[in-house]
């Protein structure tokens, strides 16, 4: 894969993947998301995702949501940790269309007062909605534990006390503050000349001015585990374990990457999967997952059972995370691991969309991207001495932080 890169005169920067595809995908990638908000602008950068398409100067909330959908195209957009991305798949032919539109809502949204209201209220429900859903509850609340008193803790979402209060001016000081050229990213896989796509973005981005970085991400450095057992009236146990590690700088970070793979990643022959629901058949859902931040990251296994198993179940995990410690992987264990990480790093690859959207991603974390080939390098690399280290290191028992959501009756007392 050939990638090729453009960086405008006020610091936007550009990458494009020409491919054959009639279909082509665009993102806009910001480095601003959850991490990047004051205290009490928790929630308001997931509050702009939702109101930049409420209305601008020139378009009504209804012409937005027009301009693509009459065209057969698709527009949506996400909020993370750490950035916001606003991006659209469409017909080659309407690359213009597209990058006009995103002008528009990032440069001249006016964020209606009707509108104001009436989203609150949907994203309310959205917090709500979380609220029914203990699987990913207990994840947020896990990830405020282990990132205690540091805005990487506070959920996507927001508060709805939060939410009930932003304001249109609340609003345009973040995207003044976070919005800025260089924290931005022009991410594009399909079929179009470089240059043309180049002079595109420049006829509509090129007025934003080179605004200095305003705002300075506090980097998290004061992990220290904790366990905690709440009561919650559900109707299976739900256990988390988890720690701080490493983050996007960090050459650990691709030996984790296969570690995790191997232990509760997706495929069902994962060692979490294998001893705990396929061998004694005491839960539905077992996983664990790691996501990298710019300064640390965030490692957990998550697992839901009935009360009855989930000391036994826990016991089961413990099992595999010592031998994940104490024993190096044989030879073929390590091929077998990499053989498997790679299979699924290439059927992500074969996905174009997913493919800009990891395209943007790292422009905006190493500006640079690294094709296929590089990145199966770097798995190969990985040593079964160092994937132990890192099990040492991650999977410490001294060093795990634990959640666990108890069920309990109606009169408050937890089920034996």
């Amino acid at each position: 894969m050939e990638y090729q890169y453009f960086k405008l005169e006020n610091g936007l920067r550009i990458v494009h993947r020409k491919v054959s595809s009639k279909i082509a995908h665009l993102g806009v990638v910001i480095s601003a998301g959850t991490r990047d908000e004051l205290p009490e602008e928790h929630g308001i950068a997931h509050f702009i995702e939702h109101m930049i398409f409420k209305g601008t100067h020139k378009r009504s909330l209804f012409r937005i949501l027009s301009r693509l959908d009459s065209v057969g195209a698709d527009l949506n957009a996400f909020t993370a940790k750490e950035e916001t991305t606003i991006y659209a798949s469409f017909l080659n032919t309407y690359y213009e269309r597209t990058i006009e539109l995103f002008a528009d809502i990032l440069l001249n949204s006016t964020f209606p007062q009707k509108e104001l209201e009436k989203e609150r209220e949907v994203v309310i429900d959205e917090i709500n909605s979380y609220k029914d859903s203990p699987s990913e509850q207990i994840v947020d609340d896990f990830e405020d534990q282990i990132f205690s008193g540091h805005s990487l803790g506070n959920n996507i979402l927001g508060t709805p006390k939060n939410v009930r209060k932003f304001t249109r001016e609340a609003i345009q000081r973040y995207i003044r503050e976070n919005y800025i050229p260089s924290k931005m990213v022009f991410c594009s896989v399909g079929n179009i000349n470089f240059e043309r796509l180049v002079h595109i973005i420049e006829k509509y981005f090129a007025q934003m001015p080179p605004t200095h970085e305003i705002r300075i991400r506090k980097p998290f450095i004061h992990y220290q585990p904790v366990n905690k057992t709440l009561q919650r009236s559900i109707y299976q146990s739900h256990l988390m374990l988890g720690t701080a590690t490493y983050g996007y700088p960090d050459p650990k970070r691709t030996a984790l990457g296969l570690l995790n793979n191997l232990l509760g990643g997706p495929a069902m022959n994962s060692r979490l999967n294998l001893a705990v629901r396929e061998k004694h058949g005491i839960t539905y859902t077992i996983e664990s997952q790691y996501t990298p931040y710019s300064d640390t990251g965030f490692f957990y296994i998550y697992m839901a059972t009935d009360d009855i198993n989930l000391a036994k179940a826990t016991s089961l995990v413990h099992v595999e995370l010592k031998k994940l410690r104490e024993n190096k992987l044989t030879i073929s264990q390590l091929q077998q691991v990499k053989r498997q990480f790679i299979g699924q790093l290439v059927l992500s690859f074969d996905s174009n969309l997913n493919d800009m959207l990891s395209m943007g991603k790292s422009l905006l974390v190493y500006d640079k991207v690294d094709s296929p080939a590089e990145v199966y390098s770097k798995v190969e690399e990985v040593t079964a001495e160092e994937i132990q280290e890192v099990a040492n290191d991650v999977l410490n028992p001294d060093q795990l932080s634990s959640l666990i959501y108890l069920t309990k009756s109606k009169n408050g007392i937890h089920k034996n």
